[in-house]
């Protein structure tokens, strides 16, 4: 099921946003919020391991994940969620239970551009419970010594809490917070609750993963998490009526608020409240612009308000939000197919035909743009143009995938084809997973080497990354790109840096720089992602031969990467001229 759940948790990126709700969807309101720990580094957690233990406790390994991702994350640290590992890595075929040696962990955090890995095992005897783990650091690669906490079964939460903080105690030795200190910012839940809510996160049928959280919400009615894992079972059955209610039970101060006030804003368009909808939407925007954590507009956000001013008959603004969330995702071709269908509704058959002949460049592979297309050129008279689409539409879809539309004048016959946003994407780093293909069975030697702490340099480059990120995140190139090049006076072979400044540039249109700054991003690092961002840039550049070179060298590196196949088979398809989508 697809999660709404944030890919990063982090107090530090989305309590400052929550806080800025007082009520809703009515207002905002700023509040002050204090860190004590401003340190930038982000966490990827692997389920911790079995060591001989009961069959019974089998949800233990998941569950010491997630409890080591709520600990982390509640003392203000970065961490990539539960969903957030799971769904980067079945995205590039790697299963979320496979055991993975030091080096490929390793390689997976340097492409999620994570700081430091944690894993570990467990082990019991049906009454005490001992926990070992381990921090794997990532640049300099070291792996730090084990840290290890027994006591009783029952005492998971308290053993847990130990362990999160010895282990930021050894990330780093002047860590601020004391055991009690932190131990204050952790929630008190039951023990019976937690393994509800685990085993239902766990359940692969909807019906049973019902039954585990309504469970777990039962035990714990404040905890806020099952109740928006409810919510987004129902919200993915497309039951919002179901839906709704359960994320109301998400208070505004945690840190999952914003993904559930979202989802009732897109129930509420799907039920036909479009007012309401908008209100929610506006809301959030108004929010994320005020937020220290965003600092711009989230296309998603207002692609939906788009949608619900439209309705209410505003369009321009629906205009207005649609082309700021087309400029910030210039790749995404829902935002100008959405404001084709505003201009039918306007009657204004030729900005139609101009803003689906732009969602066909951006996505040429979708038989609706060109059905629109077509659509459109005919009702300015342009039967030649109409013609020509339709032809190369039947040879590229087949007369089957080709949609055949038919107006009814008496109806809104254009809502059904409203592209509406179900998901919300709300980390302010855009981290991609990239290449995965380390050998299973190898291990690195510079990962068992000892621990050194990361130089200055570099970790003021990695915060300049993750800042130019925001503001590229945000639609702010001009910030962004002096972000990145920031990171690269500092740290003149950082392939994170090269490769952002390569997309950016890419987006901007500058295609012969963003080849030189993926050529050196790849000198430094390879990686079947950037490759694969290679060859699109080749292909618009009509390079076609030095594409296929770039995508092949992609599936090599990681055969299950879907992007590298997708173009692949795009390419296939293609004429030998080698146009570009």
């Amino acid at each position: 099921m697809t999660s709404l759940r944030p890919r990063i948790r982090s107090a530090v990126f989305l309590l400052p946003l929550i806080f800025l709700f007082l009520t809703l969807p009515s207002a905002f309101a700023r509040q002050n919020t204090a860190h004590s720990h401003p340190q930038d580094r982000v966490y990827l957690v692997f389920p911790f391991e079995s060591v001989g233990t009961s069959a019974s406790l089998d949800w233990l390994g998941e569950g010491l994940e997630e409890l080591t991702i709520e600990r982390l994350s509640r003392a203000g640290e970065q961490v990539y969620s539960h969903a957030g590992r799971l769904g980067e890595m079945d995205r590039y075929g790697i299963p979320g239970s496979a055991k993975l040696s030091y080096a490929t962990m390793l390689r997976i955090a340097q492409d999620l551009d994570a700081d430091f890995v944690v894993f570990g095992s467990f082990s019991s005897d049906g009454k005490t419970l001992t926990v070992q783990s381990r921090l794997l650091r990532v640049n300099p690669p070291g792996l730090l010594p084990v840290v290890s906490e027994s006591g009783p079964l029952d005492s998971l939460m308290d053993l847990s809490t130990r362990l999160a903080w010895r282990m930021l105690v050894a990330a780093e030795t002047s860590y601020p917070l004391s055991l009690n200190e932190f131990a204050q910012k952790q929630p008190s839940l039951r023990l019976d609750a937690f393994e509800q809510y685990i085993r239902g996160l766990l359940a692969s049928e909807d019906e049973a993963r019902l039954k585990y959280l309504k469970e777990a919400a039962r035990l714990e009615p404040s905890w806020a998490d099952p109740a928006f894992a409810i919510g987004e079972v129902y919200f993915d059955q497309n039951d919002c009526d179901a839906a709704i209610p359960w994320f109301s039970r998400v208070p505004v101060t945690h840190e999952l608020s914003v993904e559930a006030v979202f989802a009732t804003g897109v129930c509420r368009l799907e039920q036909g409240q479009s007012a309401r909808a908008a209100e929610v939407f506006e809301s959030l925007r108004r929010g994320l612009q005020r937020s220290m954590v965003s600092g711009g507009d989230m296309p998603e956000i207002l692609n939906n308000l788009a949608l619900a001013r439209a309705r209410e008959g505003n369009y321009s603004g629906a205009i207005s939000a649609l082309t700021r969330a087309g400029e910030i995702d210039p790749d995404e071709d829902d935002f100008p197919f959405n404001l084709g269908l505003i201009s039918l509704q306007q009657g204004d058959w030729a900005a139609a035909a101009g803003y689906f002949r732009e969602a066909k460049r951006r996505e040429g592979d979708n038989p609706e743009d060109w059905a629109f297309l077509i659509f459109a050129n005919e009702k300015l008279g342009k039967k030649e143009d109409a013609a020509a689409d339709r032809q190369s539409a039947l040879d590229a879809f087949g007369e089957k995938n080709l949609p055949v539309l038919k107006p009814d004048p008496r109806t809104d016959w254009l809502a059904k084809f409203e592209r509406v946003k179900r998901d919300l994407d709300t980390t302010s780093l855009r981290l991609e997973l990239e290449d995965v293909s380390a050998p299973s069975g190898a291990t690195s030697t510079a990962a068992t080497s000892p621990a050194a702490p990361a130089s200055p340099a570099s970790e003021a480059a990695a915060q300049a990354v993750r800042q130019g990120r925001r503001q590229l995140r945000a639609g702010q190139f001009d910030a962004a790109e002096k972000e990145f090049q920031e990171a690269l006076a500092l740290e003149p072979s950082n392939a994170t840096a090269h490769r952002e400044l390569g997309e950016l540039y890419r987006r901007r249109g500058n295609l012969d720089a963003a080849v030189r700054e993926l050529q050196l991003s790849l000198a430094s690092r390879d990686s079947a992602a950037v490759r694969t961002t290679l060859a699109r840039v080749y292909l618009e550049q009509k390079k076609s031969d030095l594409a296929r070179i770039e995508v092949e060298k992609a599936i090599q590196l990681a055969p299950n990467y879907a992007e590298a196949k997708e173009l692949l088979d795009h390419m296939e398809k293609s004429k030998p001229t080698g146009g570009t989508k």
